[in-house]
């Protein structure tokens, strides 16, 4: 059907496309300012001159980042816990969800695990009890640490658990018609009509693993062990004093700021999480669920 345009919904189009572009570079400008800052020379960035466009270039702090052997290391724990804790974390989250979605006369004890979730997401034990808790597993120093730490997001289980409830009941009435279990549903049922709700949740877990950094400085003992957040959080440009310098050293303090320095840091850190983003993002506008039930 063609449809004649007003001068209002046209007007509405354009307002609405100019609005569309100013929050597409509200979100575009502060990576832009981060790697143009990154980049510039020192006294501009320390002048705060870098606003739109880099001024001189320098690739000082990248090599400075990138030049210690601990950046790769760290780069390598990161990814690992990232891994480990998604796939930790959805397996764990997604064996609670789908008890918990179930009718009170399928899981009579439902109600009562519902209030402990509920009581443990609003209120916590604390750092020292946390921290009691994995140093007497032994876990103090090694990738486990970071991967259990955090490992049951309570309001994720309760987003994929209100997800489950929501799908239609006619499908789990057809899977135990057809004879199948309660494992054969989770798994053929109800998991292949939620990739949106699950790919989500794994998005925002990867992010938490990707960006945290306290739980690595607490838990590991070693630098060697620390995940990047927590490797670029310790990172300062150190001057010493009293001592004397190389030339070389000289040069590279006269090239190196804090402020571009930790833009480097910064920048290094959002590209990982900028180029996964993109492929999940499909899940998040192809629709509430996938699968219908047929009348």
């Amino acid at each position: 059907m063609v449809r004649n345009k007003t001068l209002g919904s046209r007007t509405f189009d354009t307002a609405n496309v100019v609005l569309q572009v100013l929050l597409l570079l509200s979100c575009l400008y502060p990576l832009w300012y981060t790697l143009c800052v990154s980049i510039s020379n020192k006294s501009a960035a320390n002048a705060g001159l870098v606003t739109f466009y880099p001024i001189g270039f320098s690739l000082t702090p990248y090599k400075e980042i990138i030049g210690d052997k601990l950046f790769f290391n760290s780069f390598w724990i990161s990814i690992q816990r990232t891994v480990l804790g998604t796939i930790f974390s959805m397996l764990v989250t997604v064996l609670m969800a789908y008890p918990l979605a179930r009718p009170r006369r399928e899981f009579k004890m439902r109600n009562t695990f519902m209030w402990i979730l509920v009581f443990c997401m609003l209120f916590n034990g604390g750092l020292i009890p946390w921290y009691l808790t994995i140093q007497q597993y032994h876990l103090i120093n090694s990738i486990w640490a970071l991967v259990l730490g955090g490992g049951v997001p309570i309001f994720n289980v309760i987003l994929i658990m209100n997800f489950f409830r929501n799908l239609p009941k006619d499908l789990n009435e057809a899977a135990i018609v057809d004879g199948a279990g309660p494992w054969s549903i989770l798994f053929r049922v109800y998991i292949p009509c939620s990739v949106p709700v699950l790919a989500a949740v794994a998005l925002f877990i990867s992010v938490y693993h990707w960006n945290e950094f306290f739980n690595g400085l607490v838990l590991m003992n070693t630098s060697d062990k620390y995940p990047l957040q927590t490797y670029i959080q310790q990172l300062v440009v150190n001057i010493p004093v009293g001592t004397s310098l190389t030339p070389e050293q000289y040069k590279k303090l006269s090239e190196l700021s804090n402020r571009t320095l930790n833009s480097a840091k910064v920048f290094i850190a959002m590209v990982p999480m900028l180029v996964v983003y993109p492929f999940l993002q499909k899940y998040f506008v192809s629709g509430i669920t996938l699968g219908a039930v047929k009348e």
